[in-house]
């Protein structure tokens, strides 16, 4: 069973009503972790769809793992384009993890083809992208194409860290993707951080004490 509301397309629905046409829905995921990147993924939906999988669409945190993996290639197949990039944890600690957020934002829109005209965004506006665009607070429960971003971004992302638990064994990694559970702490202070944990964040920087 599928938690919480599906979120609907009024948004895209109202812009299409404007004049635009091609509307991505923008998301992140990854951002309050304490290892790894942070992902982002920009989904365009085609114009006034409706597939038989929207129903299953939610906020990706209110989705199991299995549940994420079923609707996260139907999302892809059925899309008109999907962006998809991480900003490491080296880059975070550089410029600060918001500004990595937007990177990650930039380079997924980047990446549509065909290029959009409007953007969606979940609780931010990206001023490095020239475009028309609206931050939603609370987008990924609310904005249809927001939330297939934040599943495409979710499942990519976790991916990612399943394999780095295999590279920086001991921690975890693979259970909790790099979040702050009680049990990735007991082991970044056992253990001390990896190369990839995030040193500008004070658990991690506690741990190196």
């Amino acid at each position: 069973m599928v938690r919480g509301s599906p979120p609907t397309a009024l948004e895209e629905r109202q812009l299409l009503a404007e004049g635009y046409r091609l509307i991505a829905g923008i998301d992140e995921v990854g951002r309050g972790s304490l290892a790894g990147p942070v992902a982002a993924a920009a989904v365009i939906l085609p114009p006034g769809s409706d597939f038989s999988w929207s129903s299953l669409v939610r906020d990706s945190k209110l989705l199991t793992p299995k549940q994420r993996e079923d609707v996260s290639p139907l999302i892809c197949r059925d899309a008109l384009a999907v962006g998809l990039a991480m900003v490491s944890s080296e880059d975070i600690d550089k410029m600060g993890i918001l500004e990595a957020t937007r990177r990650a934002m930039h380079q997924a829109v980047a990446q549509l083809s065909p290029r959009p005209h409007f953007l969606l965004i979940d609780g931010m506006r990206v001023p490095q992208i020239d475009m028309p665009q609206k931050g939603i607070i609370g987008g990924d429960r609310l904005c249809l194409s927001i939330a297939c971003a934040s599943i495409v971004a979710k499942v990519a992302r976790d991916h990612l860290m399943v394999t780095l638990d295999e590279k920086y064994p001991g921690y975890g990694l693979a259970r909790h993707k790099g979040y702050g559970t009680v049990d990735h702490l007991e082991c970044l202070h056992k253990l001390g951080p990896s190369p990839i944990h995030r040193q500008s964040f004070a658990p991690v920087r506690a741990a190196l004490i």
